[in-house]
């Protein structure tokens, strides 16, 4: 099995990058892999990390594959933001860093998730270093799109996109490594619109598959409009509980090392030194976890928006797979009494409120004024 096997559904995307890897005069010093939430850009920029500094091209198996999907290679840098924008000092450190020759391996490589998030300030530090490249260093930068990426950024990077899986390949994913059944693997697959972690997720944590119900539960309560008020309040409050159940635990191993790491006892007094250390990593805790919550909360909404396109599926007659394939008979209650002007409607209210929360509107707000037009959907 090589570090490619986990690049689902994405033979040109492969072809591309396994090549690079194994020949020389198609290798460059930066690229670009996009794709949208759920395609594996971070898989394949690590499969693709670990292709350069394997002898055998990504073998899945030899020290430098391991080290490199363990994170822990000391010539790879990966570095997975959870804040709403990359800061420009963490950029400074890793362009110092891309300048240092490889300790072990073939190349330093610097991955560099969530490229979107960097500010044009922030983007000039790391234009530097891709202009006047060192020799052995490969950056390697992933975003939605390449449109969301500086210009001055993509214009020198070589560009690799990635679409969507599709279901029968994420479907035989989670039955080879989560020992799924076909059914249950293509349920999930489709409820997570093919997005893999998401599909793993509601495989293996019940609390996951409660809370997303909880979503498609709100378009039959939201009746009227203090029926809908209230539903907004419930929408947000699950997306808290789910942001907040994935946050602590995290958060709390993390403390742990961190503790470990600076030679503290895990309770009692700590040095002035640890406790500062501490205060820094709770502070990050706080920005990272309000990204968290704004990334689940937009996640629900993309739920209740599949919600709506399966109903309007029915409405239309249209012969695709419904995303809610385990929730035929909701689907089949809202589409008998709406039309499709009216899901039409409901569908442009869920995506006008992912705007505004973009946009940092209230959460309260947008939900409100979003469950409102779900409640009485005007045709005007």
């Amino acid at each position: 099995m090589t570090v490619w096997d986990g690049v689902v559904g994405q033979d040109q995307a492969v072809a591309e990058l396994r090549g690079a890897a194994t020949r020389p005069t198609a290798m460059t010093h930066a690229w670009l892999i996009t794709g949208p939430p759920g395609s594996g850009r971070s898989v394949a920029a690590r499969a693709f990390a670990s292709a350069l500094q394997c002898e055998k091209g990504g073998c899945g198996q030899c020290q430098d594959c391991l080290a490199v999907a363990g994170r822990h290679h000391p010539d790879v840098l990966d570095t997975a933001t959870k804040k709403v924008v990359i800061a420009i000092d963490d950029v400074r450190e890793w362009v110092t860093l891309a300048a240092r020759t490889p300790a072990r391996g073939k190349w330093r490589i610097i991955i560099v998730e969530d490229a979107d998030r960097m500010l044009e300030r922030t983007g000039n530090v790391l234009l530097k270093a891709l202009e006047e490249p060192a020799p052995r260093t490969v950056w390697i930068l992933s975003a939605p799109s390449d449109r969301d990426v500086l210009v001055t950024i993509r214009s020198r990077c070589r560009h690799v996109g990635l679409r969507i899986p599709p279901v029968e390949a994420v479907s035989r994913l989670l039955v080879a490594k989560d020992g799924a059944s076909p059914e249950q693997a293509r349920l999930a697959a489709l409820a997570a619109q093919c997005h893999i972690g998401i599909a793993r997720r509601l495989l293996r944590d019940p609390e996951a598959v409660k809370q997303r119900k909880k979503v498609l539960e709100i378009p039959r309560s939201a009746s009227s409009v203090a029926r809908a008020v209230m539903a907004a309040g419930e929408l947000d409050a699950v997306a808290k509980a789910r942001s907040d159940a994935v946050v602590r635990a995290r958060e709390a191993a993390e403390r742990a090392q961190l503790i470990a790491a600076l030679g503290e006892a895990p309770r009692g007094r700590t040095s002035a030194f640890a406790r500062a250390r501490l205060k820094e990593f709770d502070q990050e805790s706080t920005k990272r976890a309000r990204r968290g919550a704004a990334d689940t909360l937009d996640r629900a909404l993309v739920d209740l928006m599949a919600f709506y396109r399966d109903v309007l599926v029915v409405q239309l007659g249209a012969q695709v797979d419904l995303v809610n394939a385990a929730e035929t008979e909701l689907v089949a209650v809202e589409a008998r009494t709406s039309s499709p002007a009216q899901t039409v409607v409901r569908l442009d209210a869920i995506e006008q409120a992912r705007e505004r929360l973009a946009a940092n509107v209230a959460p309260t707000l947008a939900l409100e004024a979003m469950a409102v037009r779900l409640a009485l959907p005007s045709l005007e």
